[in-house]
C-alpha cells in the first residue's frame, strides 16, 4: 500500500468536461484513501480541480510549483506548497516525494513529468508504480503507440506490463496501491 502519489495533468481544462470530472474524481479518491497527493502547485486548470477536491475531502495536498510559475498564478490552499527554482528541482522533489506516479490528460509538461518517471523506473532509478487514467480514451493512441514501440524492440514488453492504464480512478489507485513493481533489466540486445 502506498501512501502519497504523484498527479501531473494538465494546467488547461480540456476540451471534454469528462476530464475535469476525472481531476475531481482522482481528488477525491486520494484524499478519501488518505494518501498524500503530490502534484505541479497549480490552481488553475486539471491541477486546480485535482487540487481543490482533494482538500474539500480532508486530504493532505503538496504542491510543487517553481518559482517563475508562483509568480504568475493564483494562489490554493494546500496542506504544503514548496516553491523550487525550476523544472528539475520541481520533478526531483517531486519523484522524492511520491509512492507512485499517475498521468491524467494534459499536455507537453504532463507528458514530459511522466516519461521522465516511467525512465526512471526503466533504469532501476526506482521501483515504484505508474498509472495514466484513460480518461475518454485520452491515452488510447499513447497505449498504442507504446504497444508498437515494443513490437519494434526498443521497449521492453516487461516495462510496459508495469504501466496501468484505466479509465475509472478508483480501480487504478487499486491497482498502484497493490502494486509489486520489479527491476527489468532495460539492456538487451
Amino acid at each position: 500500500m502506498i501512501s502519497s502519489i504523484a498527479v501531473f495533468c494538465g494546467s488547461s481544462r480540456g476540451a471534454d468536461p469528462a476530464y475535469g470530472k476525472a481531476a475531481e474524481a482522482i481528488g477525491r479518491a486520494v484524499a478519501r484513501r488518505g494518501m498524500t497527493l503530490v502534484y505541479g502547485g497549480g490552481s488553475l486548470g486539471l491541477m486546480g480541480t485535482m487540487a481543490r477536491s482533494a482538500m474539500s475531502e480532508g486530504g493532505k495536498v503538496v504542491g510543487v510549483i517553481p518559482r517563475s510559475i508562483a509568480e504568475r498564478i493564483a494562489d490554493i490552499e494546500l496542506t504544503e506548497r514548496h516553491v523550487v527554482e525550476d523544472m528539475h528541482a520541481r520533478k526531483s522533489l517531486m519523484y522524492r516525494m511520491a509512492e507512485g506516479f499517475i498521468a491524467l490528460p494534459g499536455g507537453f509538461g504532463t507528458f514530459e513529468e511522466f516519461f521522465e518517471a516511467f525512465t526512471w523506473y526503466q533504469l532501476g532509478y526506482h521501483l515504484k508504480p505508474l498509472g495514466l487514467l484513460n480518461v475518454s480514451g485520452f491515452y488510447d493512441g499513447l497505449v498504442s503507440f507504446l504497444r508498437q514501440a515494443a513490437d519494434a524492440g526498443f521497449v521492453r514488453q516487461a516495462h510496459l506490463d508495469a504501466l496501468f492504464v484505466d479509465s475509472d480512478p478508483e480501480s487504478l489507485l487499486d491497482g498502484i496501491s497493490d502494486a509489486r513493481v520489479t527491476y527489468v533489466e532495460k539492456l538487451h540486445e
